[in-house]
């Protein structure tokens, strides 16, 4: 099985036209890229609001479990089957998958800043939208980000569905593969999967690593370190 599925990936024909590897590797992209800017439009403006002035977050956390359970391959297909359209909804069932992970880090990212410090920023005179943007903001990127990423990975995993409802992406490879019992190209959608997985997040723990001052790292390590010493003790 190793030996076919190295001769399938170093296949030229494997690599080329619109049912190669970098064709459908393009469309599995562009299909969680649209997905995740849409969700990050609809799930931050959200998880600002409620975070910030501490309404709904029962509420939120509520739907965003609610949203969590809700099977996206189901999904997808029920709103092929009320729009008629691949792409819609496709697009849609992953914009669903990823707004609790987006949502649920920014709700928890500004729960996470502490009151000494916004009450501070609050007596020096600062505006409502200024604590946001110029104290919470900053101390909640780390939690943040990593919603971000938790989403993005579960995009990559997930928009194979897509193939499902006739368009293109990696899943490809897998329903094709199972349709002519061909378990190497199958083999080979799932690695093509993982490794996609693995080279963006590790850009994305680069760029938060990039983006969250060095600071706000080292007080999120220092909180993480006296929780672990907390659990231990208890």
């Amino acid at each position: 099985m190793i030996g076919d599925v190295f001769t399938w990936f170093t296949t030229a024909a494997n690599w080329q036209g619109t049912d190669g590897i970098l064709a459908r590797l393009a469309q599995h992209v562009g299909y969680v890229a649209l997905a995740l800017v849409i969700a990050l439009v609809i799930a931050i403006p959200i998880g600002l609001f409620v975070g910030h002035t501490g309404r709904g977050g029962v509420v939120l956390v509520g739907v965003g479990n609610a949203i969590r359970a809700l099977p996206t391959l189901g999904l997808v297909t029920f709103l092929f089957l009320l729009f008629t359209e691949s792409t819609t909804a496709t697009i849609i069932g992953l914009v669903v998958l990823a707004i609790p992970p987006v949502l649920a880090g920014t709700y928890a990212g500004l729960q996470a800043a502490e009151h000494d410090v916004v009450d501070a920023a609050q007596g020096i005179g600062m505006t409502g939208w200024q604590r946001l943007w110029q104290v919470e903001v900053p101390i909640a990127l780390p939690l943040v980000l990593g919603g971000i990423r938790n989403a993005v990975l579960q995009l990559i995993a997930t928009a194979a569905v897509a193939a499902y409802v006739g368009l293109g992406g990696l899943g490809r490879f897998l329903l094709d593969g199972l349709a002519i019992l061909d378990y190497t190209e199958v083999v080979a959608g799932a690695i093509l999967t993982a490794l996609l997985a693995i080279v963006i997040d590790l850009l994305l723990a680069a760029a938060q690593r990039a983006l969250v001052p060095k600071g706000v790292r080292l007080a999120a390590q220092a909180a993480s370190g006296r929780a672990v010493a907390a659990g231990g003790a208890a």
